[in-house]
């Protein structure tokens, strides 16, 4: 009897008994800037006379331009972005408005 009692008694402790948990919560921040630079859309023959003879120049030439795009960044600086093509390889060259190209 003095065995059920005891057993009976540890049960009702522990059932008393709530382990006191805390939620962990991290906060996340979430930033998000505004991309002010713009891409206009140029047609080929509207391009800069120095941006063209860029294009007919080497080694360039070996490539065809299909479009262009006037970039203007944040900072008010321009280039040109003129997508090319070369058989099945695609790339793009940025060329500033006096025909350099830019890294």
């Amino acid at each position: 009897m003095k065995k059920i009692i005891l057993s009976a008694a540890f049960f009702a402790l522990a059932g008393l008994t709530t382990v006191k948990a805390t939620e962990v919560k991290n906060q996340v921040q979430v930033v998000s800037f505004q991309d002010s630079t713009t891409k206009t859309p140029v047609e080929l023959k509207d391009l800069p006379e120095a941006v063209q003879k860029t294009l007919q120049s080497e080694p360039v030439k070996a490539w065809t331009a299909t479009e262009a795009f006037l970039v203007t960044n944040a900072d008010k600086t321009t280039y040109y972005l003129i997508n090319v093509k070369k058989e099945a390889e695609t790339g793009s060259i940025k060329v500033d408005k006096d025909g350099k190209i830019v890294q």
